[in-house]
């Protein structure tokens, strides 16, 4: 980032953090405090001033003595903010203030390789711009990151480019940085020590070491988990520098004030692309600190990549949300990890999951935790082999059979001296998990071979065998994978796109065990994880990649270029549709020549607020300035006020027929003398026309605008269907998928 831009100045972001932890009421009379972010205006301050202004606000408030002890943090980079203490009363007080433009709550955030860069079409072949693709600095906001992983090595690379701002220190199990890893900070700005993590930059919980190394990680052959999965594991931009910004705790997650935090450093520092793999949870895109902080990272030409979420497949589960975030869903690839199970008959079944055990017996016992409660629990309760609700002198020596209600099965089987552990489940059934023991997880339909087996002998056993790699049709959209439609906006659609986020190996860290569970003694240098977490770094690095090429691209362009190559899915497949994968699978290759760009600026997305019915002076927190008056912003035409890569129209009306039009422009970035004639897949039921038919453009960066007309028949709650527009070259096709649902 030039030094021009990073200096930009945003507007004043005041966080406030009242009196209290959560879980530690801290009484002001009887009432009880809270964290509070507070947004002003932006008067183009410098720091000095920001930092006087933020006295100036409790001051008025308190007084100066207790405004001074209650500032616990000053944001003065790239939008400003300070942390202190408030209750429900004062933040009243202080959103009445002149200059003040937006208070909301301090929350608390969730956390949401080998061959899947391969899968996806980028092998380790792919041609490569070095010189550019070394000056890319990717910042995360995670867990922290392993300074001494291989996946951060710095050999070949020179000295972090001189557009870096960051800083890196030693820290407590924290070794430094090196010319890969550039940068390395940590934010706990609540000031509450966490038992189970470290103040230091060192990642204790694997997540952020495995999405930075996912991300950009530096070639690795051999890596592998237990024999599996093996190959060589790399990031998308194996040359591009990395900076972790850990806001993210073992034990209290990912507050809203550590967040900005780190969106207010990244900015100011210098990256390029920002990666976060953490889940938000409000409709608000003027109350969200991920979409607040990206909207700013926007503005400085920085694409943030986020998740879309781990709660699918339920319907309109999809966060990260707003059009300015590029969202991502989790697809498998082509492979799964199964363990044999040999029952006592011969018959033999297996089940999914990572089991690194050898047996070194023909069989085993087999008995059900429901027939060996212990003396305080109850077969209703040991049937799902809950910690302590096994009898010792019941299980020891043997397999377990149990249901799944929560992970740590295998734990509560070997802490009672169990030798292993078969799970029947209904979920995850596209997911490995890692076991602490021989374990392994089945079907409903495997669970009853079993259970059927069991209840015919006198005598059951039973033996599991180390886990194997298999072959499997993909891709295909991860069950836990977030799901649409938006519930921000019913004129966008959400995810925008997919990737592999299913049983991904990448480096992990150290300082905890595979599984974290009581009593795992296996450690890893590596391992496999799946969630949209997992997905969300492969299109980071995707952007990275096409940014290697494309320096000066927007990040709407780049957006744009990823979703109008990405592979198509089926909806036979994936019944969810669009709403599971949005513009399908990430071709990263195909990426670098779209042919046709989508693009959009700051005003744009404010002009699309506009329109959705947030008012003016709400947006000042995005803007800096409550003078946007959204009664005099012209909207741009068309149903969905957006030049967005994908449409979408939802129908109220069950009855009627509905009509909508989008207008949207496209750029040419392909070859000049370009003729582009589009094709129309529309579903029964629709009727979509496009205007004109054809696009023809005599020179590069020549755009060209068009209206889509869609109809569609009335139908009933809950139908989705998939109709597509696509403008063809001799040379480049630009598909754009248009969904109609019944809302």
């Amino acid at each position: 980032m030039s030094k021009d831009r990073s200096m930009r100045p945003l507007q004043l972001c005041f966080l406030f953090l009242l009196p209290v932890l959560i879980g530690h009421a801290l009484v002001n009379g009887d009432e009880q405090k809270k964290y509070y972010i507070v947004c002003l205006e932006n008067h183009g301050l410098d720091f000095e001033s920001k930092v006087q202004a933020h006295f100036n606000v409790l001051s008025n408030l308190r007084g100066d003595l207790d405004a001074r002890d209650s500032i616990v943090h000053n944001y003065i980079k790239s939008f400003n903010a300070f942390a202190a203490k408030l209750s429900d009363d004062e933040a009243k007080t202080v959103s009445s203030m002149e200059g003040v433009v937006s208070v909301f709550p301090n929350r608390y955030h969730k956390l949401h390789t080998t061959k899947s860069w391969d899968f996806v079409g980028l092998p380790i072949t792919a041609r490569r711009k070095l010189n550019i693709e070394s000056n890319i600095i990717v910042g995360l906001l995670d867990t922290g990151i392993t300074p001494g992983s291989e996946s951060f090595r710095d050999e070949g690379l020179g000295p972090p480019p001189a557009k870096w701002k960051g800083s890196c220190a030693h820290f407590a199990n924290f070794s430094g940085c090196n010319n890969k890893l550039i940068g390395a900070r940590y934010f706990k700005l609540d000031g509450n020590p966490d038992p189970a993590d470290i103040l230091s930059p060192v990642d204790v919980e694997g997540h952020g070491t495995h999405t930075a190394s996912t991300l950009a990680g530096s070639l690795i052959h051999n890596a592998n988990l237990y024999g599996l999965a093996n190959g060589t594991a790399r990031g998308a931009v194996p040359s591009a520098r990395v900076a972790m910004y850990k806001v993210c705790w073992a034990s209290s997650g990912c507050s809203d004030m550590d967040i900005l935090a780190g969106f207010d450093a990244a900015i100011a520092d210098g990256v390029d692309i920002i990666s976060i793999s953490i889940g938000g949870d409000t409709t608000s895109y003027v109350a969200d600190s991920i979409a607040i902080g990206s909207f700013h990272a926007m503005k400085k030409g920085i694409i943030t990549v986020a998740s879309a979420g781990n709660d699918g497949p339920g319907m309109g589960s999809v966060v990260n949300h707003a059009p300015w975030i590029f969202t991502v869903a989790a697809s498998g690839i082509d492979r799964e990890f199964r363990s044999k199970v040999v029952l006592g008959n011969g018959q033999i079944v297996s089940g999914l999951g990572i089991n690194g055990f050898t047996p070194d017996r023909k069989l085993y016992p087999l008995i059900s935790g429901a027939k060996a409660p212990s003396k305080r629990s109850t077969p209703d309760y040991s049937r799902f082999c809950f910690e302590n609700s096994l009898d010792p002198a019941k299980v020891k020596g043997k397999l377990v059979y149990c249901e799944l209600a929560m992970w740590g099965a295998d734990s509560a089987v070997k802490g009672s001296g169990g030798v292993g552990t078969v799970i029947q489940s209904e979920q995850f059934s596209d997911t490995a998990q890692i076991f602490m023991a021989p374990a392994t997880m089945v079907n409903l339909t495997i669970a009853q071979t079993i259970l059927s087996y069991m209840q015919s002998s006198r005598s059951p056993s039973a033996v599991i065998y180390k886990s194997q790699e298999f072959k499997r049709q993909a891709p295909f959209v991860a069950s836990f994978s977030s799901r649409g439609p938006n519930p921000g906006s019913e004129h966008l659609l959400k995810p925008d796109i997919a990737a592999p986020g299913v049983d991904i190996l990448a480096s992990y860290t150290p300082l905890k065990s595979l599984t974290g569970l009581k009593g795992d003694t296996q450690f890893s240098k590596y391992t496999i994880m799946s969630g949209t977490s997992m997905s969300c770094p492969h299109v980071a690095g995707t952007v990275a990649y096409v940014k290697s090429f494309h320096p000066n691209w927007s990040p709407a362009a780049i957006k744009s270029a990823i979703m109008t190559t990405a592979t198509p899915m089926s909806s036979r497949v994936n019944h969810d549709a669009e709403f599971a994968y949005g513009a399908g699978q990430v071709n990263p290759s195909k990426a670098l020549n779209p042919g046709l760009i989508y693009d959009m600026d700051e005003m744009t997305y404010i002009q699309f607020l506009c329109r959705e019915g947030y008012k003016g002076p709400s947006l000042a927190v995005l803007v800096g300035s409550k003078s946007v008056n959204c009664s005099s912003l012209i909207p741009l035409p068309g149903a969905d006020a957006l030049n967005y890569p994908t449409m979408q129209l939802s129908l109220k009306n069950t009855k009627k027929a509905t009509v909508a039009v989008f207008r949207r422009r496209v750029t040419n970035v392909g070859r000049a003398g370009s003729v582009y004639n589009a094709t129309i897949v529309a579903p029964s039921g629709v009727e979509i026309t496009v205007k004109p038919t054809s696009l023809t453009f005599s020179s590069a960066v020549q755009r060209r605008s068009f209206k889509v007309v869609v109809r569609a028949k009335a139908m009933s709650y809950g139908n989705i269907l998939s109709g597509s527009l696509t403008w063809r070259s001799s040379r480049y096709v630009v598909r754009s998928p248009i969904v109609i649902y019944s809302s």
